[in-house]
């Protein structure tokens, strides 16, 4: 069995952003060499998350719009966590909400993905540099 690792590194300029990470995923199956198998993707930072859904601009202004309103970044004092002197208790929690990671199939070299979906990578506390895992195993 083969096993292939890789980080994707990102630095996102704005607090919260939605970024499609589909292409870079599937060049690190390519790199990997496996035909069949499965792929994990999973944000390595806790206030930023790794999903699933369909690239479409309305549903990531959707997300975005839900998220706040879940669980607003304003205002700061209103989270014990921000208390110990940062200002991201909101990002953890969208974090919660929208997941760690993804695990996708591989079929003939490919992710297995089905009809519309793609891999993102959601950003809830930007403005510095974050990782996501890409680990890869099969034949």
């Amino acid at each position: 069995m083969k096993s292939h690792r890789k980080e994707l590194w990102f630095n996102i300029p704005s607090r919260r952003a939605f970024l499609n990470i589909t292409p870079q995923v599937e060049s690190c199956i390519h790199e990997s060499g496996v035909q069949q198998g499965l792929c994990l993707v999973n944000a390595m930072h806790i206030t930023a998350s790794v999903y699933i859904n369909d690239d479409e601009d309305g549903l990531l202004q959707d997300y975005d719009s839900w998220l706040e309103k879940l669980a607003p970044h304003e205002p700061v004092s209103g989270y014990q966590h921000n208390r110990t002197g940062e200002d991201n208790a909101d990002a953890h929690m969208k974090r919660q909400i929208m997941g760690r990671e993804v695990v996708v199939a591989i079929t003939d070299g490919r992710l297995d993905l089905g009809p519309w979906e793609q891999i993102f990578y959601g950003e809830f506390d930007g403005k510095r540099k974050k990782r996501v895992l890409v680990k890869i195993i099969g034949e």
